[in-house]
């Protein structure tokens, strides 16, 4: 939490948080525009957002897109909003001022959404943690389904044992532990941009996992407020679970 404070006592790295807020996945040219800052002095304030993970980074091309982390704010508001019992609608409204993107434009190549965690785990706990059908239910809400093989299905079952899946989709590539890719929608929801997919990159970093979440092609602004609620609640549960066995409410999107 230090590095997160630190980072966001500085007016300059707020405006970037900001800027990114109002048009997620910029490169470093796009959010120097119209401020009087060079280059080199956004790039160290990054390198200190990207080091609290209130920033991470994808590659498309030669560019590199800059994006609004959620997780430490959602973090924040666990240990400090939750806790002392405040009105849950203020909670969710300082999690949505963060955690909320706005696309500009409604095809791109550029990813929706990109989530970054921190997990004291090793690369097969996590992966064991999103494939495997118990543990999913247990912090997930759902089980998650499948043989988790190339070309397979896998489902997004409910726990109440009725068999109903929230979420269906297709294994388009699993290189355990370290990449998952699906693809991700409703039962019935055939749309003309097809589904959306979710990608699951786990790196090694020393004793703890790297895990970063990128969500692609989602339609509309609705979905894009479900994922920025949902994911941050999922993977700070995933998170709090694998540290500590405990869990953490979870919003119904999940």
């Amino acid at each position: 939490m230090d590095k997160v404070f630190k980072a966001l006592s500085d007016t300059t790295r707020r405006l970037l948080l900001d800027r990114l807020h109002e048009d997620n996945g910029q490169s470093l040219g796009g959010l120097c525009a119209g401020l009087e800052m060079s280059r080199q002095a956004a790039t160290q304030h990054l390198a200190l957002l990207e080091a609290a993970n209130l920033v991470t980074t994808v590659r498309r091309g030669r560019e590199k897109l800059h994006y609004l982390n959620p997780v430490p704010i959602h973090a924040l508001q666990e240990r400090w909003i939750d806790k002392f019992d405040r009105p849950r609608l203020a909670a969710l409204g300082a999690l949505k001022q963060k955690a909320e993107s706005a696309m500009t434009t409604p095809h791109t190549a550029k990813p929706d959404f990109v989530y970054t965690t921190y997990i004291e785990a090793t690369p097969q706990k996590v992966w064991q943690a999103l494939t495997d059908a118990d543990i999913t239910a247990a912090y997930w809400g759902h089980h998650n389904v499948s043989d988790w093989q190339p070309g397979s299905a896998w489902e997004h079952r409910r726990t109440d044992g009725s068999g109903v899946a929230d979420v269906i989709g297709t294994v388009v590539e699993a290189t355990a532990p370290t990449r998952l890719v699906v693809t991700w929608a409703s039962p019935g929801d055939e749309r003309p941009e097809g589904p959306s997919t979710v990608t699951f990159d786990l790196k090694p970093l020393g004793g703890t996992v790297q895990l970063t979440v990128t969500h692609e092609n989602l339609r509309d602004d609705a979905e894009r407020r479900q994922a920025a609620g949902g994911w941050s609640a999922v993977l700070s549960n995933l998170k709090t679970y694998l540290e500590t066995g405990k869990l953490l409410p979870l919003p119904a999107w999940s």
